[in-house]
């Protein structure tokens, strides 16, 4: 609980480090939930299947209100077509590792950073966007 709080109120910690600390409790509660589902029988097809679904909004919900403040449920929309455009990127980025000879397992791991990187672009700039408004404007709102 002391994680959650010092991420959601410390205003001046660096949106890249809070992104990152994020991202690890995403990976390590969806790698939980397939686990736990394969523990009780469920294949891995349904569990990868089960656990992208859930890991996708709890991901929508971490990432919006603990790195950008931002908990607007219309949103989702917008996060699930930047991680299907993301998939994507990152499916072609691996393919082109591969043609230069390298295996899939290290083409995945090269792609690691590629695929941060554009989450991380993708939620600040067309997600949780923050429009700002010049003084003027406030002024008559």
């Amino acid at each position: 609980m002391i994680f959650f709080h010092a991420l959601s109120f410390s205003s001046k910690t660096n949106h890249v480090i809070r992104f990152v600390l994020v991202g690890v409790l995403n990976t390590t509660f969806s790698y939980l939930i397939y686990a736990a589902l394969l523990f009780f029988g469920l294949g891995y097809q349904l569990a990868n299947l089960f656990t992208l679904v859930v890991g996708i909004l709890f991901s929508f919900k971490t990432q919006g209100h603990l790195v950008f403040n931002n908990s607007d449920n219309r949103l989702l929309g917008r996060f699930i077509v930047s991680w299907v455009l993301i998939y994507c990127c990152v499916i072609i980025f691996i393919g082109r590792i591969i043609g230069l000879g390298f295996d899939a397992y290290a083409a995945g791991a090269l792609a690691l950073p590629f695929s941060m990187t554009l989450s991380y672009l993708a939620q600040k700039y067309f997600v949780f966007r923050q429009i700002n408004r010049n003084k003027s404007e406030a002024d008559h709102v």
